[in-house]
C-alpha cells in the first residue's frame, strides 16, 4: 500500500448519495427472517458508540477464467456450493450482524441456495464489475440504518478458505483505526517484471515491501462508500482508499485464503476443504 508498504493486488473507489436510486425496485430480499435495520430499535442502537460490523459478499461474477458452465460461486466444493462455504465462515463469528450477498440482477440461484439462513440477506442489484455490486451493497445498508462508522467486511464469494482466526485478527488489528485495512500476505517468490513481449524479464522486483492483497477488505461505511464512488478504475476496496489518500493497514492473512480463479486452484480449495 501506499505508505508503508506496497500491495501486489487490485484496486477500487467512488461518489454518490446514500441511498442508491432505484436499489429499492432493484432489491430481491429472499430471506423471510432478515429485519430490516431501519426500525426504531436498531437506529437506537446506530446512534451509540460502538460500531457495528456487516459483511458484503460481491457475487455477480460470471468467473470465465474458470471456464466453467456456470458461475464459479455455485460450483460444489466438498458437499456445497462455493458461495455457502465463503458466507457460512463470515457466519462462524457472532459480532458480524448481517451478511449482505449481492448477486446478478435476475440470478436467482444464491437467494435460493441461502434461503432461510439467519443474519443473510441477498440482493439481487449486483453491476458489471466488483466495484459497481460493493456500491449496491454499502448503499443498501445505509439505506437501512447502518452508520457511517460502521465497519464493512468486504469478502469475495471465491475465497472459501476464510477461517473464524482470520476474521478475529482482522478485527483486533483494525478495532482501533479510523480507516481499516485487509488481510495481506508478505510476497515470498522473487518476482519478476517482463519486457514488452511478456515473455522476457525486463526487471526482477525488490519484494521486501510487497504484500498480496486478501480478502476481507474492513472499512468504515462512509469511508469506503465515498472513496469507491471517486474512483470507479480500481479493482479492490483497498486501492479506492488509498486513492483518496489514507493508508490501510495490513493485517497477515493465510495461504489458504486464496481466491479461486483457474481450475487448478478448484482443485486445491477442494482438497482443502474436503480436509475441514
Amino acid at each position: 500500500m501506499r505508505r508503508g508498504a506496497d500491495c501486489a493486488g487490485g484496486s477500487l473507489r467512488g461518489r454518490q448519495g446514500v441511498g442508491g436510486q432505484g436499489n429499492d425496485r432493484r432489491r430481491q430480499d429472499y430471506n423471510s427472517s432478515f429485519s430490516p435495520l431501519s426500525t426504531s430499535a436498531d437506529l437506537q442502537a446506530v446512534s451509540g458508540p460502538a460500531a457495528r460490523f456487516f459483511a458484503v459478499v460481491p457475487a455477480a461474477g460470471a468467473g470465465t477464467r474458470l471456464g466453467a458452465t456456470q458461475p464459479k460461486q455455485y460450483l460444489a466444493l466438498a458437499g456445497k456450493p462455493m458461495l455457502r462455504w465463503s458466507v457460512d465462515a463470515l457466519l462462524a463469528v457472532q459480532w458480524i450482524e448481517r451478511v449482505l450477498v449481492v448477486a446478478a440482477p435476475g440470478d436467482e440461484r444464491a437467494g435460493a441456495l441461502l434461503a432461510g439462513v439467519s443474519r443473510v440477506q441477498v440482493l439481487a442489484a449486483g453491476g458489471a464489475t466488483r466495484r459497481d455490486s460493493v456500491l449496491a451493497g454499502l448503499r443498501s445498508l445505509a439505506g437501512a440504518g447502518a452508520r457511517d462508522d460502521d465497519w464493512v467486511l468486504v469478502h469475495d464469494a471465491a475465497r472459501p478458505g476464510l477461517a473464524p482466526s482470520l476474521l478475529a485478527r482482522l478485527r483486533d488489528g483494525l478495532g482501533q483505526s479510523a480507516i481499516g485495512g485487509l488481510l495481506s500476505l508478505p510476497v515470498s517468490d522473487t518476482v519478476k517484471r517482463t519486457a514488452d513481449d511478456r515473455r522476457s524479464i525486463a526487471a526482477t522486483v525488490e519484494r521486501e515491501r510487497l504484500w498480496l492483497a486478501q480478502t476481507p477488505q474492513m472499512f468504515r461505511l462512509r469511508l469506503l462508500l465515498d472513496a469507491l464512488l471517486a474512483h470507479p478504475e480500481v479493482t479492490d476496496e483497498a486501492a479506492a482508499v488509498e486513492r483518496a489518500g489514507h493508508a490501510p493497514l495490513l493485517v497477515e492473512g493465510a495461504r489458504a485464503n486464496f481466491k479461486v480463479t483457474t481450475a487448478e486452484d478448484l482443485e486445491l480449495m477442494r482438497a482443502l476443504l474436503e480436509r475441514r
